[in-house]
């Protein structure tokens, strides 16, 4: 895979595929997460405007625990690209 790299190259190589990795798939799990709640919200007041504040309250605790996962995967991936 990586043709002729070995020794520190390779290992250097291999750690900014695998920090490309970590941010990459580690971000895209609460993006498409946060998307559907907010979908999901919209719905929701859509259908009972009463109860928006509660529903809000709600969808911005869930979006940032979903962004708090985000931000794990990018801390993983700046520990792989400089400490290993």
């Amino acid at each position: 895979m990586f043709g002729g790299m070995t020794g520190v190259e390779g290992v250097d190589a291999a750690k900014a595929i695998g920090a490309a990795i970590a941010i990459g798939l580690g971000g895209l799990g609460p993006a498409i997460g946060i998307g559907m709640a907010v979908r999901g919200a919209m719905d929701a007041i859509g259908r009972n405007p009463e109860a928006a504040g509660e529903v809000r309250a709600t969808m911005i605790v869930g979006a940032a625990l979903a962004e708090a996962v985000a931000i794990y995967a990018f801390v993983i991936a700046i520990i792989i690209a400089i400490v290993l």
